[in-house]
């Protein structure tokens, strides 16, 4: 017995003691006094300058209130917020044991953003071809969607400062009705950052207008595998409901994550639709309040260059049926503008 207390004994001081001058274990001294000290950078970049100091501390673990961690020996780091926001940062000053004390605080960062693309839609005729190609054809590519996109201007056309994507009820090419997909493949991608896109919906039971996106390397991996962020989504069916998805392998289709919450007056007033992307999260916004956010991750498709997609679907999985009296309906689009 007195053996195996021994033992229990010197693997207690291996965890936590230090021996003294003359050889007795001695425990090792819990951390205290913390004390964090944070300093925002006025240039609004994002880079907070953190210092921590602790008696008795070998190391400093920050969580920086985002899903980032950082450890340093010295409690000084300087850390680079991607977006504004109110952060609650907890700070761990360690022994070398692994015991610790922590503080935690909050940090108000306000980050400033460049534009740097956007198409304001104020030269008349077709949109700019500079910005903007056409995906051509019927079915909506699995979708089983009723309409033949088309580049006609019967279907898209840039008038009064506005892009307007007209779905038709007409005979064409086999399908019983018509519409437009504009995409920005070739001509403009980009990886995080915010979106804006001002528009104004559509009316009609079958419609089924989107703003999205696609990552670029979708013609080498398809889809899901190229991820797909829906930044909204709208049926006329259910006409003040906007849906905020995320596609990616093992959650799409009628598996993808996302939500839905309902606005006013979708159909008479622009309202503005957003994104705000970044490593660690994706945030849904309408009139700049966030509805819902999805955490990305370095395992997810989220973290490359994706283009644009606008279109207006009739039917299909999601539009479901189309009322007999529909005629025509149009989405109409303000400005389309990206921010880094």
């Amino acid at each position: 017995m007195r053996f195996f207390v021994s033992i229990l004994l010197s693997i207690s001081c291996l965890a936590g003691c230090s021996k003294g001058g003359d050889g007795t274990p001695v425990a090792e001294a819990m951390p205290t006094d913390l004390t964090v000290t944070s300093t925002v950078a006025s240039d609004n970049s994002g880079n907070v300058s953190f210092v921590a100091t602790a008696k008795n501390a070998t190391s400093y673990e920050f969580d920086f209130g985002n899903g980032q961690y950082q450890n340093s020996s010295t409690g000084s780091l300087t850390y680079k917020y991607p977006a504004s926001g109110t952060y609650t940062v907890i700070v761990k000053a360690k022994n070398a044991s692994g015991k610790f004390i922590s503080n935690t605080s909050q940090v108000i960062v306000s980050v400033g953003l460049s534009l740097i693309w956007s198409d304001e839609f104020n030269s008349p005729g077709a949109p700019d071809p500079a910005k903007w190609g056409y995906d051509i054809g019927a079915g909506g590519w699995g979708n089983n969607e009723a309409q033949y996109y088309t580049n006609r201007t019967d279907n898209v056309t840039v008038t009064n400062g506005t892009l307007k994507i007209i779905a038709r009820k007409e005979a064409y090419a086999g399908s019983n009705y018509t519409s437009a997909r504009l995409l920005s493949r070739g001509k403009f991608s980009f990886k995080y950052g915010k979106v804006e896109v001002s528009a104004k919906l559509p009316g009609g039971i079958g419609t089924w207008p989107a703003i999205w996106m696609l990552g670029d390397n979708f013609s080498t991996v398809g889809w899901p595998a190229c991820g797909e962020i829906d930044i909204m989504e709208q049926k006329g069916s259910d006409i003040n409901r906007i849906f905020n998805t995320v596609h990616y392998p093992g959650r799409s289709g009628g598996n993808a994550v996302g939500t839905s919450y309902i606005i006013n007056n979708v159909t008479t007033q622009f309202h503005k639709y957003g994104l705000i992307w970044s490593s660690t999260n994706l945030q849904f916004l309408v009139d700049d309040v966030v509805y819902y956010t999805f955490p990305n991750a370095s395992n997810l498709p989220f973290n490359q260059n994706f283009f644009f997609i606008l279109n207006m679907a009739m039917g299909g999985n999601f539009g479901g049926s189309i009322d007999p009296a529909f005629n025509s309906a149009v989405m109409e689009v303000d400005y389309v503008r990206v921010y880094q």
